[in-house]
């Protein structure tokens, strides 16, 4: 990188952390440091909530998911606004009305203080790691950058989002998230808008999309139904809502975002907003990662993304048979670019029989291609064996360093480490938040001054922080981050909606047999995922299903056993 792109980078990445301690600087109690004394209006909220989900993951993985596996995965959005009407009607008064901290609080006013506690101990565990792949995602960049460890730059990245985030709470993280959407937005269209600069000049928009669409690029929506398949309409509607039901209505992370709402009709608001934008964002994300696919139809592309390995490799005993399968794979390459002029001469002139000559030619490229890529990946293991070889999490990052002109580099990976901050620095506080009022003020210190529950909160923030730090170390080997974060989610996230689900729906069950049901409800979920194949999106409907079902089941049997006590 050049030295303008450092000073765009380190200048706004020290003003957001500046900004966030200097206007949310003597938070005095609780309450301003959890929920910003309740002050946001809904256009607030809304940027808060999309940039708590927008971490660097999605910026940074999202375009390698569409290169490598196409738009289908938009289809994992398709139940967000569902959820998000369901949520406004629902959970938004009872919250608001309650008065929580936590959406936890709730569970003991409806059910007892053990589903309170279980609730929060499901949360804080997923959560928690979950702020690992917030904090790795970053820390990547930078160490593929600068060559460092990426032990040092996960440290480095932490600790900046530790610091601001415990100085500020709520109020900094949501102050700060207006600026980061604004960058973020900028530095994305940037991109998107370089890739048609860059593509040969006789290549249109329309071109580019044809190409994408005939080699499987832009499969958005499917409507066939397959167990197998984890992207499809109907898992994305299904599976999409119970998740999106579970994240938005039972996570921390994302209700505190919303219970600092200035009132239901604000926080509500917020909400639909949320879900009227989410899917477009999600979608203009996948667009761009085709659109690089096609880019690099033209450029031949890294025969591996993953540039400190292929450092590696060059300076080992088996630099000499890779530079060998590059040679190949530079004029493999050349024959597919020759396939797909060709289809797109068969395209203009209509030509049914030259368009399928073409393709059947370009997919013999494509596979021919994938084979040196397997060739390449045991090479480098060989070198390393152990080596990070998932490119996803590579694409996207080598196509800004190499190809953005310079200033806009550091300013997409300005928007890319900025979202990461805006995303962890919201989970560290929700975690903070659920530890100090559903843990520690509940059960261990109950009639505190204001100021020592502040200062647990801070002292809670620093804790989790340095917990997702240390889980961070151990993410790359976990594959696609995008896909990974939301297994992770998806293994707790059906258990606790359907503690919700009774809470709010099933008057008449009991705390007793909501417990017991939610604990067989998690360990059916987990082994699902250790035992079959069943994609992780439907984890969050059996996961709830079996709660409900176990939970109507076993309640007789424990009124019975109270009216014999």
């Amino acid at each position: 990188m050049s030295s303008i792109d450092w000073i765009v980078l380190t200048v706004f990445l020290a003003f957001v952390v500046i900004y966030g301690v200097w206007k949310t600087r003597g938070k005095k109690d609780i309450r301003g440091y959890l929920l910003a004394n309740k002050s946001m209006p809904w256009y607030t909220v809304t940027l808060s909530i999309m940039a708590t989900q927008a971490s660097a993951i999605t910026f940074l993985s999202t375009p390698g998911q569409a290169y490598v596996d196409g738009m289908r995965f938009v289809q994992f959005y398709l139940g967000l606004p569902i959820a998000m009407i369901v949520l406004s009607v629902t959970a938004v008064p009872i919250f608001h009305k309650l008065n929580v901290y936590t959406a936890y609080e709730y569970l003991e006013h409806r059910l007892d203080l053990k589903n309170r506690a279980l609730g929060s101990i499901l949360f804080l565990i997923q959560r928690g790691l979950a702020a690992g792949f917030t904090i790795f995602a970053p820390s990547l960049i930078i160490s593929v950058i600068l060559g460092w460890d990426i032990r040092l730059t996960i440290f480095v990245i932490g600790g900046l989002v530790i610091i601001y985030t415990a100085s500020g709470g709520t109020d900094a993280v949501s102050k700060t998230h207006l600026l980061q959407m604004i960058i973020i937005t900028v530095g994305m269209f940037s991109v998107f808008f370089m890739i048609f600069r860059l593509l040969p000049p006789d290549i249109s928009f329309l071109d580019a999309t044809h190409i994408a669409g005939k080699m499987g690029k832009l499969n958005a929506i499917t409507f066939s139904f397959d167990w197998k398949d984890p992207y499809n309409f109907w898992s994305g509607i299904i599976g999409g809502t119970f998740l999106a039901l579970s994240y938005f209505g039972t996570d921390q992370s994302q209700v505190q975002r919303y219970l600092a709402g200035r009132s239901i009709a604000q926080s509500r608001m917020g909400l639909l907003a949320n879900g009227v934008i989410k899917i477009p964002m999600q979608f203009t994300i996948l667009f761009i990662g085709a659109m690089m696919f096609v880019f690099y139809q033209f450029v031949t592309p890294p025969l591996f993304f993953n540039s400190v390995e292929k450092t590696n490799i060059k300076n080992s005993i088996y630099t000499t048979e890779y530079q060998k399968l590059e040679t190949e794979y530079g004029q493999v390459h050349k024959e597919k670019q020759n396939h797909i002029r060709e289809m797109l001469a068969a395209i203009k002139s209509d030509n049914d029989l030259e368009l399928d000559y073409a393709i059947q030619n370009l997919q013999s490229s494509s596979d021919s291609e994938l084979e040196i890529k397997k060739e390449a990946t045991k090479l480098v293991q060989k070198a390393n064996p152990g080596a990070d070889t998932n490119d996803i999490n590579y694409i996207f990052l080598s196509f800004v360093i190499n190809f953005l002109p310079i200033g806009l580099i550091g300013l997409v990976l300005a928007a890319i480490l900025s979202a990461s901050m805006s995303s962890t620095s919201a989970e560290l506080n929700a975690l903070a938040s659920t530890t100090v009022v559903d843990i520690y003020k509940r059960m261990f210190k109950k009639n505190a001054s204001e100021r020592h529950y502040l200062i647990a909160s801070k002292l809670a923030t620093v804790f989790w922080g340095t917990y997702a730090i240390f889980f961070a170390l151990y993410v790359n080997r976990l594959g696609s981050l995008i896909e990974a974060v939301n297994i992770l989610g998806s293994l707790f996230y059906g258990t606790i909606l359907g503690i919700f689900l009774v809470a709010f729906y099933l008057k008449n069950i009991g705390g007793n047999a909501t417990f017991l049901a939610a604990i067989i409800a998690e360990l059916v979920v987990i082994a699902c995922f250790v035992f079959t194949e069943i994609p992780y999106l439907w984890y969050n409907v059996i996961g709830c299903a079996t709660l409900i079902i176990l939970a109507n089941l076993m309640n007789p049997l424990f009124a019975a056993k109270n009216s014999r006590t």
